[in-house]
């Protein structure tokens, strides 16, 4: 007996004291600034790369800037012994009522799927975005380079690949070239849609739109600070739901806003030196990102991005006026900052993508009692679960406690009142789900 129960004390001992991975420490050394201060420069020598630029030249023109992301896909597919799915998604856009479109055209997106082991069916997805624009978007022959906004996206996303392709996952991962995002996110609005149709179980994406700027408008100069953007609950929750939030709360506890916490306890723990600020808006005032098509369709989605913009440098043409030069070129670039918001992704995909589902149902319970009941489904996968609460003020989960391989605990000494709770499935590597918020009540 004693034999027995010596391996599985170390076990949990190993699972609930083991706070970093040498994986991720090995990811993020091999995540590379050349690289991606070589891809921007190539995506930038395509001149313009807005949506509705030249398809036919090899040279210049959205339709040679797609090409070429296919073929480092491809390129990189070859390397690993074909582990990308590498194709284009596609959808037909008019100028009818459509105010920002010049033209009938088709909006080409470039992905490549790294299959899951395990749960192929289950994907993350990094995203950048291939056009680019000047001051009028709808002009689509001069040159726009979009050196910043939004090439630094891109080249992130293809460098990840690079990185994560040497491993294997239990999820798949998606590395995705998005168009039509300055025109109204027609890129991630079919992409979604053909995951919706694709019946895809989206663990969530990482919309990555501006990554390498460390010099605002407001002559703030910092190369630590990111944002990651998200929504409190998802956009097509029900009338019932929302009831619910009035009695039980959870008022920012959507699955967005589990993602943005799950990538800022990650960089906490792998990147100390960065500082990640959780902004609790779907984007910026009054603007939008490719990862809200999926979020319309009630998949977690969230943006990172750079803390500091500076507006002189985006959706401009290239021009000197009173002494301000303009436009989004590659000067600006900051590669080594790109670098950091790339391995800021990358270690979040890895962990994510090796980390067992989360728990679908979470139920809680402990009313006028000192103490709070929790019951969940059993996860394929999971070694053990992790209770996490926080102070109803606080952003992030501050409080945890490994529980094992059972599916419902009692926490003792804790009013319900005073606290929001949720539940992490923990797999045999140590990495954990995004935390789930309860969905149901115990009586």
């Amino acid at each position: 007996m004693k034999k027995l129960l010596l391996p599985l004390l170390l076990l949990s001992i190993t699972i609930t004291s083991a706070q970093t991975n040498q994986k991720l420490y090995d990811i993020i050394e091999a995540i590379s600034a050349e690289r991606i201060e070589t891809d921007i420069q190539k995506l930038v020598d395509f001149g313009t790369r807005n949506t509705f630029s030249d398809t036919i030249s090899d040279t210049r023109g959205i339709g040679a800037a797609r090409r070429w992301i296919k073929s480092e896909f491809e390129t990189i597919s070859q390397d690993c012994k074909n582990c990308l799915n590498v194709f284009y998604q596609k959808d037909f856009v008019t100028k009818e009522g459509n105010k920002r479109v010049p033209h009938d055209a088709w909006v080409v997106n470039v992905v490549a799927i790294q299959k899951g082991t395990k749960y192929p069916n289950r994907y993350i997805i990094m995203s950048g975005d291939i056009d680019s624009r000047g001051s009028d978007t709808m002009e689509f022959t001069k040159d726009a380079p979009g050196a910043n906004d939004n090439a630094s996206g891109m080249a992130g996303t293809i460098e990840a690949a690079r990185v994560l392709s040497n491993y294997k996952f239990e999820n798949s991962i998606i590395y995705v070239g998005l168009s039509g995002e300055e025109q109204g996110l027609f890129g991630g609005g079919g992409l979604a849609k053909y995951a919706k149709d694709n019946d895809w179980d989206i663990i969530g994406i990482l919309n990555n739109d501006m990554i390498g700027n460390i010099k605002g408008v407001d002559g703030v100069i910092d190369n630590r600070t990111f944002r990651i953007f998200s929504e409190p609950v998802p956009a097509n929750e029900t009338e019932k739901q929302r009831n619910l939030r009035r009695f039980y709360g959870g008022e920012v506890d959507g699955i967005s806003r589990q993602l943005a916490r799950y990538i800022n306890k990650t960089v906490k723990t792998y990147m100390p030196e960065m500082n990640p600020i959780m902004v609790y808006r779907l984007d910026r005032f009054g603007r939008g990102g490719h990862h809200r098509p999926f979020n319309d369709l009630g998949f977690a989605g969230i943006r990172i991005m750079e803390a500091h913009e500076n507006y002189t440098q985006q959706h401009q043409d290239i021009r000197e006026e009173n002494g301000i030069k303009y436009g989004d070129v590659i000067e600006h670039v900051n590669f080594d900052y790109a670098k950091k918001l790339t391995t800021v992704n990358a270690i979040n995909l890895a962990s994510l993508a090796w980390a067992p589902p989360a728990p679908k149902s979470v139920a809680i319970g402990g009313i006028v009692e000192p103490a709070v009941k929790f019951k969940w489904e059993k996860v394929t996968g999971a070694v053990g679960y992790k209770i996490y609460w926080r102070d109803t003020t606080s952003p992030t989960w501050d409080y945890s406690r490994y529980v094992g391989n059972v599916l419902e605990f009692m926490l003792n000494g804790i009013v319900i009142d005073n606290y929001f709770f949720g539940i992490a499935s923990v797999g045999k590597d140590g990495f954990e789900s995004p935390v789930v918020f309860p969905n149901a009540i115990i009586r």
